[in-house]
């Protein structure tokens, strides 16, 4: 990996800097679900310490072991204690599909032809790909795993009409490390049927560590000038509002905690940040989306991606109701996602870029999650 020295508000960062050599990956079984199926952990390391495990169950990331500015090592994703706890997990840490985040008004139209998905009755919404009620959506599918050299692929079939989505799509996702304290996901997918298809990584980052409390101090940097304001059901309006002026500007890196505490009406609906901000830059090509930094540990996270967008959210939901992986509680704020995808309720929303797929065409995306300490 080529040395980089970044400075940000007159704090001079450097990547851990090595040469991209190959890591290595094994496989294991990590339990048993109530359907009979054998769910796996590959677990990928690499020589600088670093250690990811990821689940077959949805392509969930378990666990991603980081060195911090002395060498020592953290948990940086929120976890759960055990495997009924990931087993009825929903989409925590896992793959998203079909569709990532939210649809409205119960479906959307292609050529004409109106397709009904599973929504929430009390909303007209769909999210993250269907109702657990119907079978729930990508990441809480079983997926085949292929192991390979520094990497895992990961390969799904989700036949026609799956949660009312058109189109028997296969799809296979990628994750592999290197040395240099990258792990990148390389999506792949192709369709019988046009169809819509927008994907995600929904892992929950807390660079201080698994268990630490809050990422209010954490620092935070998004390469997007401009994010899609949202009703009071959290569907875009369809404006692309400037983020200058607005708690939502991250252009230059800055503590989270007094934007989330900004009486901000977009803040106030969310509860904090659930937003998506468009990346500066063309779709397609791939170029950062967003920077985060523990000043404490000195961890520091660059991701990257060719998709039009990321979804901020900080964790909004968590009540107490849920235990993590020490047994605590997850509370509000606890983690932070960085969910590279295309805008919510695009299938719905004509100015938007188009989340269609079509038989013939091949769908492809790729994030890259570096990890680096801050010297």
């Amino acid at each position: 990996m080529i040395k980089a020295i970044l400075v940000a508000q007159g704090i001079i960062m450097s990547l851990i800097a090595s040469p991209a050599l190959a890591a290595t990956a094994s496989i294991a079984p990590f339990g048993t679900n109530a359907r009979g199926e054998v769910v796996e952990a590959i677990t990928l390391a690499n020589a600088q310490g670093m250690k990811v495990v990821i689940l077959t169950r949805g392509g969930a990331l378990a666990q991603l072991w980081v060195p911090d500015s002395q060498g020592r090592l953290a948990n940086v994703v929120l976890t759960r204690p055990d495997f009924a706890g990931w087993d009825r997990g929903g989409s925590f840490n896992t793959l998203i599909g079909r569709y990532a985040n939210r649809i409205a008004g119960g479906g959307f139209s292609i050529d004409g032809q109106r397709f009904a998905l599973p929504a929430n009755p009390e909303t007209g919404i769909t999210i993250h790909g269907g109702q657990s009620q119907t079978g729930g959506g990508w990441g809480t599918k079983l997926w085949t795993p292929r192991l390979l050299p520094s990497g895992v692929e990961l390969s799904l079939d989700s036949p026609d009409g799956d949660n009312g989505f058109p189109g028997a799509v296969h799809v296979t996702a990628t994750y592999s490390l290197n040395d240099a304290g990258e792990l990148r996901l390389d999506w792949r997918a192709t369709t019988t049927r046009p169809t819509h298809i927008n994907v995600t990584n929904h892992s929950y980052f807390n660079l201080a560590g698994h268990g630490s409390g809050p990422i209010d101090g954490h620092h935070l940097h998004l390469f997007a000038s401009q994010f899609t304001p949202v009703t009071d059901r959290m569907i875009p309006t369809g404006e692309l509002a400037a983020v200058a002026g607005t708690p939502f500007d991250f252009r230059t890196l800055r503590p989270i905690g007094p934007a989330l505490r900004t009486p901000h009406p977009q803040l106030l609906l969310a509860r904090g940040l659930d937003h998506n901000f468009i990346i500066d830059g063309p779709a397609g090509s791939l170029r950062p989306a967003a920077e985060l930094i523990d000043p404490a540990s000195g961890r520091r996270l660059l991701v990257s991606t060719t998709e039009p967008g990321v979804q901020v959210f900080t964790a909004n939901n968590f009540n107490g109701s849920q235990l993590a992986g020490d047994n605590r509680l997850l509370r509000q704020g606890d983690g932070i996602a960085l969910e590279t995808q295309h805008a919510p309720d695009s299938p719905n929303q004509p100015a938007f870029p188009s989340t269609r797929l079509d038989p013939g065409q091949v769908f492809t995306s790729t994030t890259v999650f570096a990890f680096g300490v801050v010297k």
